[in-house]
């Protein structure tokens, strides 16, 4: 069989690659050993500045050439390094010779060549590619595509925050709020849940086998080479990684920074899920209509129906996403004594994780994108739950001190279905003040919101 996107065992590779085509680049293999280039170039470059009589400073030629290989790197570059590979059968040897090999035909690098990868472990490699990987993938495709949904979120909050709308409290009626302070909720625990994301260092190491510096001392044993590796892992790139140093590990990374990013980015998801079911459940009463798109079709046998699909894809694709994320996180911080390769192909996995999260955020903003608000639906529904006023009527009883006001109210109202007659005959037998009397009196289910409007402004 051919490869190809329906031929793809990975629906993120087949039916979805278009929607990922800002994720493939950076969190593929392709990517993968693009950034294992860029760490070997910039701790190649470093060691020529190191001060070192066996390894000069390189030219200014020879550094442009160098940041040429991370800056051009190709798809053709990454085959190549795939055909070495299968020789060595080790995925890092392969990309120290492919770096060698571009050297033939400048003398200043091959007299320096077996600088490249000098006192390195593979780990020292991978660990920095991953970290590179994961900022990128964080910063420049996961949180825009947050940010997106937020902004739309916002916009919806504001839109719609004096809109009231019937709260159901164990799916029962209950005090109402408006759509806006609803969606406010989700602005703000979504925001906080962004900004943790952002928050976590995105943590390298560069210290050798075993994490002690081994090699590297046994040829300048007085040299500062930790001191070194930090400069290296710190220093802004193009010349450094731009990472934060990670002093102490065995042979890997402990990868606990990992497991904070895995973990923010799942709980970030749960958010969207809980959103993602609380919007099902709105169009299915009504609350929201959805815009009709030419051609569009929501069964094979029924006519009328108009599904709420993106939300269910987003759910669905949230659920993938969470489920590799929390393997992850509680995965990759363990490893036998000094190592074993249980993380490796665990790590491989991290843009499957990283694509349905963005996958499903994708299919919430184009949901969010085609709903419009059924105010009719809404004035129905709270016009129907007279009820829910008494619990103003109850607490206004309680300041001017009426004999069991919940009490009353309890006996009055529960099980029964309230109008506004009944309602207002009861206000208008209550013995309190006048004016009180008559601010019950010009309530209705649908004014009842309290500072519902004003704390969706202020989201």
């Amino acid at each position: 069989m051919t490869f190809s996107a329906i031929s793809a065992l990975s629906p993120l590779d087949g039916r979805y690659a278009a929607k990922l085509s800002a994720l493939r680049p950076i969190m593929s293999e392709q990517g993968y050993m693009h950034r294992r280039v860029q760490v070997e170039v910039a701790w190649f470059i470093a060691l020529s500045d190191a001060g070192f009589a066996e390894f000069k400073p390189l030219s200014p030629g020879a550094r442009t050439y160098l940041l040429g290989l991370v800056k051009n790197f190709s798809e053709a570059d990454g085959e190549a390094i795939k055909a070495i590979e299968k020789t060595t059968n080790h995925d890092v040897k392969a990309v120290e010779y492919w770096i060698k090999s571009k050297f033939e035909a400048r003398p200043e690098l091959v007299a320096a060549q077996e600088f490249v990868h000098f006192a390195c472990t593979s780990e020292d490699i991978n660990n920095t590619s991953h970290a590179l990987q994961l900022r990128a993938g964080r910063d420049v495709v996961l949180l825009p595509a947050l940010d997106r949904v937020l902004l739309k979120l916002r916009e919806m909050a504001r839109t719609y925050a004096d809109v009231p709308m019937l709260s159901r409290t164990h799916g029962q009626t209950a005090s109402p709020t408006t759509v806006g302070k609803e969606i406010a909720n989700v602005v703000v625990r979504l925001q906080a849940a962004c900004d943790r994301i952002a928050a976590v260092k995105i943590l390298a190491k560069m210290n050798g086998a075993v994490g002690n510096y081994n090699a590297h001392l046994s040829a300048w044993p007085d040299y500062d080479w930790e001191a070194f590796a930090k400069k290296v892992v710190e220093t802004p790139e193009p010349l450094g990684l731009g990472l934060t140093f990670q002093p102490y590990s065995i042979q890997i990374e402990p990868h606990d920074y990992m497991a904070e990013l895995f973990d923010a980015i799942a709980r970030t998801n749960t958010i969207l899920i809980d959103w993602a079911r609380d919007v099902w459940g709105y169009v299915s009463v009504g609350y929201f209509k959805q815009k009709l798109k030419d051609g569009e079709v929501g069964s094979s046998t029924m006519p009328h129906k108009v599904n709420p699909i993106d939300f269910e894809n987003a759910e669905g694709n949230l659920g993938l996403a969470n489920a590799l994320l929390r393997h992850l996180s509680e995965k990759l911080p363990i490893s036998r004594w000094q190592r074993d390769l249980t993380d490796s192909t665990v790590l491989r996995n991290m843009g499957v994780a990283m694509g349905y999260a963005v996958l499903a955020y994708q299919s919430l903003l184009t949901g969010l994108n085609k709903l419009e608000i059924n105010e009719a639906a809404l004035a129905a529904d709270l016009d129907s739950a007279w009820e829910v006023l008494a619990e103003p009527i109850q607490t206004v009883m309680r300041r001017y001190g009426l004999p069991q006001p919940y009490e009353q109210l309890k006996k009055f109202t529960r099980g029964e279905a309230m109008t506004a007659e009944m309602m207002r005959g009861f206000i208008a037998a209550l013995d309190i003040p006048q004016g009180e009397k008559d601010r019950l009196l010009a309530m209705t289910p649908g004014s009842y919101t309290g500072k519902a409007a004003e704390l969706a402004r202020r989201a």
